[in-house]
């Protein structure tokens, strides 16, 4: 009986060190709540104006901080419809198309390329310079002038091509960033001597919309008719 008593004794103190020794189970982690789905970025916006044509639209964009009271005015005629109706009255190939003038919606041609923005007086009305480091390259929007620095108005130009001449000669404030292959089709229009298309493309419409940041087209520059190639340096686009 002793023997057996002492055995139970044994076993159990044996039993007992073992239970003790176990390392105690560890605690659980709570369950993690579900990840909320993370809300994408929205996409970048800018200002843009959209001139459309029987040809198809030209979508440009601004240079606010390179000239902001240029950019706008261009968009305060665009708004206003000043710009509804106007033609490309000059055409260069190798160099730019020209258009914004009030006087190409009607009346004597031969007064294209003279007017401008007029107050309610019939008094027109100038910009400042706002001349940049932007380069005349294709695709940039630039604006027309008189001989005086501070004689830009309405008049702006598309340049199809280098015009490295003109820099800080004359206001850039955009670029074109869809619809060249359009503008390549106006410049290389049919032209009289005095670079006047014969069939002159209009605006039929110019919109100023919030769009997408895109990238601006470059695609190649199309070879010129051979009967209108350029000089080697056009006079600057003038009123």
């Amino acid at each position: 009986m002793k023997k057996t008593l002492m055995t139970l004794g044994v076993s159990l103190f044996i039993c007992g060190s073992l239970f003790a020794q176990a390392p105690p189970a560890a605690p659980q982690k709570p369950a993690e709540p579900p990840q909320k789905a993370t809300a994408a970025a929205p996409a970048k916006t800018e200002t843009v104006a959209v001139l459309q044509t029987k040809l198809g639209k030209i979508v440009i964009r601004f240079f606010p901080e390179k000239a902001p009271n240029h950019v706008k005015n261009f968009t305060s005629l665009c708004k206003s419809g000043f710009y509804n109706g106007t033609k490309f009255h000059r055409v260069i190939p190798n160099f730019m198309i020209q258009g914004g003038d009030p006087n190409t919606k009607s009346g004597d041609s031969s007064t294209w390329g003279t007017g401008g923005f007029t107050d309610k007086d019939g008094k027109e009305i100038t910009l400042k310079a706002e001349f940049n480091d932007i380069h005349h390259a294709r695709g940039i929007v630039s604006m027309a002038r008189a001989s005086d620095p501070n004689s830009a108005s309405s008049q702006f130009f598309i340049c199809v091509a280098d015009a490295c001449y003109l820099d800080r000669q004359n206001t850039v404030f955009g670029e074109v960033v869809s619809g060249m292959e359009l503008v390549d089709k106006i410049v290389n229009a049919p032209r009289d001597p005095g670079d006047r298309p014969k069939e002159p493309v209009a605006i039929d419409k110019a919109l100023i919309e919030k769009r997408p940041v895109q990238v601006p087209e470059t695609p190649p520059k199309p070879d010129a008719p051979a009967k209108t190639e350029a000089p080697a340096k056009a006079d600057a686009p003038a009123k």
